[in-house]
């Protein structure tokens, strides 16, 4: 934690800055990997795989999907794919998170994590390794990602007014990442070759452990200098009866967020096929790549989140400030509004190729729904979590992340066969459904988890 004496940056502990530029590169090699997934999976790999092309695993995984859901398309069972890897991408912070907080502690989580997934990412450019690839990913993620989210928080002593600020600046570097990504990443995949893309994101995470490990000197010597015993001795403290009040009343929080995500997911999955094949990107006689469009969801918020932080600061000076629960209502009443612009679109557009203008002003809204509820939910977790639990409960936050994905693979297999209107109307009914539960829930949220919800 910041002392009084410590040197600062733009008023934040230098360690801010190290996690910035750590998790800008980690995230810049996942969303490079992401941004390619669906279309190498649907116009290369899967169709190479049918034709004999050895992909270790492929045949048992298709079995497997397909003993559920019946025979599949080459998209419906990249649609599966595409949410089971994003959602364990989720699901294993929880597990991450706790071996952190018993054991490991969490800069040696933030290394092992790195590792892994360096690994994983030069792995992609192996064919024949495309799901091994997946699966180290997916294991240096759990460990990665709860554990460089919790450390921003124990930047700051408790009731330091600049930890929302923080974290709305920690999400900008998520999304600076995000940014450089497709315009990189994407283009290299698109254009030169795919093997290409998914070599310049393992690149991204190499750059992303090096800063971590050259910037730890900034970052707090009370982690930096814990021993595996101590962290034992702290994991064996009993919780108390608030404890486990607040950690109820956080972990029914996380969930209820689940449908929220399975339609923000869509951006990686479906609303990428759209931009694809039923979006016209030719400016002036000169085609834009397709994956440039995941681009637009960071610029929004590198653009607007500082303009969102300094409304929310002048609306808590007046006392008139939206609690935590109804800012995430609102976010989720604005991700139905976001899909319902997709829907006029696929009325509107039909079989044809239409304007970029439907895609980026439904991205828009649905960007803006998520700084409703993701930075804000992150700062939520570490506030009021029991300390020797925070990595966990991170984790709980991100589980709930890996359902929503796991549901947004799920109705993206209905892309092709539901009728492009009807599918885009079901995700915006999803997006109210957390809407209407937080507004339900807000007086218990609000009492359990005190003054922070």
């Amino acid at each position: 934690m910041t002392s009084a004496t410590e040197k600062t940056f733009f008023g934040h502990p230098r360690g801010l800055f190290t996690l910035f530029f750590t998790e800008m590169w980690e995230r810049f090699s996942y969303y490079g990997m992401r941004v390619l997934l669906v279309l190498y999976m649907t116009q290369y790999l899967f169709l190479e795989a049918q034709e004999g092309k050895e992909v270790w695993g492929y045949n048992t995984i298709k079995g497997i999907i397909e003993s559920f859901y019946g025979e599949l398309s080459t998209q419906a069972l990249s649609s599966q794919i595409y949410g089971l890897y994003t959602g364990f991408i989720y699901f294993t912070p929880f597990f991450g998170g706790l071996l952190a907080d018993r054991y490991l502690g969490q800069r040696r989580s933030v290394y092992i994590g790195g590792i892994l997934m360096c690994f994983g990412h030069f792995l992609m450019s192996v064919e024949s390794m495309f799901f091994p690839a997946l699966l180290l990913l997916v294991l240096g993620n759990g460990f990665f990602k709860p554990n460089i989210s919790t450390q921003v928080g124990g930047l700051y002593a408790p009731g330091d007014n600049r930890r929302d600020g923080a974290f709305t600046i920690f999400y900008m570097g998520i999304n600076l990442g995000a940014i450089l990504s497709p315009l990189i990443c994407g283009t290299l995949g698109e254009k030169v070759g795919w093997h290409w893309g998914f070599g310049a994101a393992g690149v991204g995470m190499l750059l992303s452990l090096f800063i971590y490990h050259f910037g730890g000197k900034h970052l707090p010597e009370t982690e930096h200098k814990r021993s595996i015993k101590e962290v034992e001795k702290k994991a064996h403290e009993p919780l108390t009866k608030d404890d486990w009040r607040r950690t109820w009343a956080l972990t029914f929080l996380c969930m209820v967020t689940i449908f929220f995500w399975g339609v923000y997911e869509q951006q990686g999955n479906t609303l990428q096929l759209w931009s694809t094949h039923s979006t016209d990107w030719n400016f002036f006689g000169l085609e834009i790549p397709s994956t440039w469009y995941q681009s637009f969801n960071p610029l929004v918020i590198i653009i607007m989140a500082p303009l969102l932080d300094r409304y929310w600061a002048w609306r808590g000076r007046a006392n008139k400030a939206p609690s935590t629960v109804t800012k995430m209502a609102i976010g989720c009443f604005l991700g139905a509004i976001a899909l319902l612009v997709m829907f006029f679109a696929a009325q509107a557009v039909g079989p044809n190729k239409g304007s970029v203008l439907w895609l980026l002003g439904s991205t828009f809204l649905l960007t803006m729904a998520e700084l409703y509820i993701s930075p804000i939910g992150l700062s939520l977790v570490t506030k009021v979590s029991p300390a020797k639990i925070v990595s966990m409960m991170m984790g709980v936050w991100f589980l709930a992340t890996f359902f929503g994905n796991y549901v947004a693979g799920y109705i993206g297999m209905s892309y092709e066969t539901m009728g492009k209107d009807n599918f885009f109307l079901l995700l915006a009914g999803l997006s109210l459904i957390p809407a209407i539960l937080f507004l339900l829930s807000h007086k218990f949220l609000t009492q359990s988890l005190g003054k922070h919800a």
